[in-house]
């Protein structure tokens, strides 16, 4: 099936809106608002289709009145639903909408309204029998220019999802982090602090970073990425730098705080002379104690080399959790070599012996191997025939590739990783 994208509606799509319109009411559901008031919204509100190839598969139609942002039309082509259109839709009109300050999104929809799953699981709670959804967005609109200078922004609430395999990993994240943190009252009840700051460990390009950011997703908090290098270039210094961004991050009721490589900054200290970076070490871990008072917070530090990190930097007290993040699993590789190869080459490929192929592949090696066996291909084709017949790469091109690629994690590095898990993980 043809892969497909939103955007803006554009005037030229009037005409497949048209065409929803015409099947939406076929189902013999009567939509709620009029079709005038549909195209009015269309010229002066916000409005995103769906678009696989030249064809509008989706539409969107959304106005904001105050605070709060109400869906006049929503549809998804009959043969196209159940691909996750629809919900992909919802979060990309709320992030259209988010910047005009609505606290709330709301859609009515007709009782002979099939297509409610979409808005299940997109976060919209069913309020009445009059099949009245609405959700309410994740930040506030006084919050977003803050977001935005903090360089932070809210995630779509797939990317959770979209983590393919490694159950193991999403398991104890969803029950360590997201159950007491979404739910703060039912971790009261048993007891149960909700974890403040975490860290993520193993070899490079094994995902930690999108785990960090599938748990902002998961828990709909605005993700900030904190980046050393770029701190270091400010004429406050490092240590100075990171303590004020911390102090504006403090303006944000929720808050998922990623700092990537943080061995940068949290290096082992001692020697002589000492080094420059034990002062901006002291200054994170004077900062995490602070962090962790205030709820709506969640510090995630990632590192490839957690043997360099100063001891007291993972003690009881600074981190909860110090959890492993290990290469994708048999489940995990088959999802990232479905992500990249291309559709029309996927139809009878044999997935499984790409899967065997790569194991010990980091997630990073699975997209550089499919990518190099894409371009193997292109430029084939366009060799032999100009490209005119464009065909895809086949089972022997990703072999090839996968017999090319020069794996990010060596044995030694993959045993020391399962040494640090004995001996340092934190579960």
């Amino acid at each position: 099936m043809t892969a497909w994208r939103i955007r803006d509606l554009q005037p030229h799509d009037l005409d497949g809106l048209l065409r929803l319109w015409d099947e939406y009411r076929r189902t013999g559901a009567e939509p709620v608002y009029a079709l005038n008031e549909v195209l009015a919204s269309t010229r002066k509100d916000t409005a995103i289709v769906a678009v696989a190839g030249d064809e509008i598969i989706g539409a969107t139609v959304a106005r904001a009145a105050h605070d709060q942002g109400w869906v006049v039309f929503f549809a998804v082509a009959q043969e196209h639903q159940r691909r996750g259109i629809g919900r992909a839709m919802l979060s990309a009109i709320e992030q259209r909408l988010a910047p005009l300050g609505i606290q709330r999104l709301s859609i009515l929809v007709p009782d002979e309204q099939t297509q409610v799953g979409a808005l299940a699981k997109a976060g919209f709670a069913d309020k009445r029998h009059l099949r009245y959804f609405e959700r309410d967005v994740p930040i506030r609109h006084d919050e977003l220019l803050l977001l935005r200078e903090l360089g932070g922004r809210v995630l779509g609430r797939d990317r959770w999802d979209s983590i393919g395999g490694m159950q193991r990993e999403k398991r104890v994240l969803e029950q360590r982090l997201v159950l007491p943190l979404s739910d703060p009252e039912l971790a009261d009840r048993f007891g149960v602090v909700p974890p403040r700051a975490i860290v993520l460990f193993g070899p490079p390009g094994t995902g930690k970073t999108t785990f960090a950011k599938g748990i902002a997703s998961r828990l709909e908090w605005p993700f900030v990425e904190v980046f050393p290098s770029r701190l270091a270039a400010s004429p406050k210094g490092l240590a100075g730098e990171l303590r004020e961004t911390f102090e504006r991050i403090e303006g944000l009721d929720h808050a998922v705080v990623f700092i990537d490589e943080v061995e940068e900054i949290a290096v082992r200290r001692g020697g002589e002379p000492p080094s420059p970076m034990q002062g901006v070490t002291n200054e994170l871990l004077k900062l995490i104690p602070a962090f962790r008072e205030k709820p709506g917070r969640l510090l995630i530090c990632a590192t490839n080399f957690i043997r360099a990190l100063d001891p007291a930097f993972l003690r009881h007290g600074r981190f909860d959790y110090v959890i492993p993040i290990g290469l994708p699993d048999a489940d995990a590789r088959r999802a990232i070599w479905e992500q990249f190869v291309p559709e029309q080459a996927a139809a009878g490929l044999d997935f499984d012996a790409l899967v065997a192929a790569t194991d010990g592949f980091s997630p990073a090696d699975i997209e550089f191997a499919a990518r190099k066996a894409s371009q193997v291909a292109l430029e084939r084709a366009v060799a032999d025939n100009g490209g005119a017949i464009a065909e895809g790469p086949t089972l022997d091109d990703f072999l090839a590739a996968i017999g090319e690629t020069r794996t990010t994690v060596s044995a030694e590095v993959a045993a020391e990783f399962r040494d640090d898990i004995e001996t340092i993980a934190r579960l």
